[in-house]
């Protein structure tokens, strides 16, 4: 591409970010795994807006560095090629001036882009980067940044943002503010929690459009997919059967896919996009653990405002599927593993570090009948006889306190509560 065309698309990528104003934008708990005095690559991976971008300007903007910035989402820049990087570069100091720090946007949009980055890392250039394809970038990462970069994960808002963003002390227990945040939880049962819905009234247009970029550009583009039709498809299945395993020669015979490659490299990108989020089957035999793969959305707004969608109230699944977003939120930055049990009984999250389980937990929308009850308590309290954990855990949307079940001592917890770390 020509320079000046460049400078042009930078020039107005340039004024957007002079009026972003961060004491609008909601604290994020990522922003304290930002080591921008580093020598390492910073990178930021996760869903389609799910506001990667805000938390990185954020971040640059209130350290006061200065700094370059180039979204390579720009449908402008979409027929760069990495001979075409170095004039990016050039282009970005006669917009900014001099600086030490480059913001990468999207940056796996151009092919080669980690060539680019090593070159300036090498340089002693810090850098910021986001992306929302995980295997492209884990790939290239570990191919040719080998360990230097620091790779921060974003979700959607929890739940906990989701109530500072209105304004709701979370630690405020007077009965006014416990009220609103329960109205709140209902909220975001049904809504979800990517940031620019949140002053929509009617989000189902955005989640729609959303789902369309992801399917379009995060894996029929950069994969060549040629059966879209037949990828969109198998996806809304997946996003309607969620918390469900899955099981690749039944998708591969629903959607008449040649075989079951097919059907796996599909689902892998679905994963790889961040749309999907799997969970394996806890055991001790790795075969096991590979091939038993229960499917996790990114954010319940897929569940409710899709086009198309033949949404139900699935509260129960919903709440579990809110759980386990926010257990990859709490425990993945520190390698702790999250799986499932299922052997003759079931159990929503096993929390696993190394070896030694650190927790199981169910989920359940309520036990208010004997059925529900012996399930949901008696899979931990089996669960406890198995493997010997203590720390149970049955979340709900209401109870609280401790039972005795089966042998075995089992905390109950109010959803809310967990979600805002209000457990004693």
């Amino acid at each position: 591409m020509d320079l000046y065309d460049i400078v042009r698309i930078l020039t107005d990528q340039k004024k957007e970010i002079e009026e972003v104003d961060v004491k609008d934008l909601c604290p994020r708990r990522e922003e304290s795994q930002f080591d921008l005095e580093s020598k390492l690559a910073q990178v930021v991976i996760g869903v389609r807006r799910s506001g990667k971008s805000m938390l990185c300007l954020k971040v640059l903007i209130e350290s006061g560095k200065k700094f370059g910035y180039v979204n390579f989402d720009d449908e402008n820049l979409e027929d760069l090629t990495k001979k075409d990087l170095n004039t990016v570069l050039e282009a970005a100091y006669m917009v900014y001036g001099d600086f030490d720090y480059l913001f990468l946007d999207e940056a796996q949009n151009v092919t080669g882009w980690h060539l680019f980055v090593n070159r300036l890392l090498r340089k002693k250039m810090h850098i910021v980067l986001t992306g929302s394809n995980a295997k492209l970038l884990s790939s290239d990462l570990a191919t040719h940044l080998t360990g230097r970069y620091n790779e921060i994960s974003l979700y959607p808002f929890s739940f906990e943002e989701f109530c500072r963003m209105k304004g709701l002390d979370t630690k405020d227990l007077s009965t006014k503010t416990q009220a609103f945040i329960k109205v709140a939880f209902g909220e975001y049962l049904r809504k979800g929690g990517f940031p620019e819905t949140f002053n929509l009234k009617e989000q189902r247009g955005y989640v729609t459009s959303l789902m369309d970029a992801i399917i379009k550009k995060d894996i029929a583009k950069r994969f060549k997919i040629r059966y879209v039709d037949a990828l969109r498809k198998m996806a809304n299945y997946l996003v309607d059967n969620f918390c469900q395993e899955v099981v690749v020669s039944n998708l591969a015979k629903l959607f008449g896919f040649g075989s079951d490659h097919t059907a796996e490299n599909y689902y892998s990108y679905l994963k790889q996009a961040f749309l999907l989020q799997g969970i394996n089957k806890y055991s001790y035999k790795s075969a096991e653990r590979i091939r038993g793969e229960k499917a996790y959305i990114v954010d319940v707004a897929f569940q409710s405002d899709r086009e198309s969608t033949l949404t139900t109230e699935n509260l129960g699944y919903r709440m579990e599927n809110i759980v386990y977003i926010e257990l990859l939120r709490r425990y993945k930055r520190e390698n702790v593993d999250v799986y499932f049990h299922k052997d003759g009984y079931e159990i929503d999250f096993v929390v696993v570090d190394k070896t030694k389980i650190l927790e199981l937990i169910q989920v359940t929308y309520k036990i208010d009948t004997v059925k529900t009850r012996n399930r949901e308590l008696g899979g931990l309290a089996k669960g406890y006889a198995q493997f010997g954990c203590k720390n149970l855990t049955l979340i709900t949307l209401n109870e609280r306190g401790d039972e005795e079940y089966g042998g075995a001592k089992i905390k109950k917890v109010n959803i809310v509560d967990w979600l805002l770390r209000n457990v004693l």
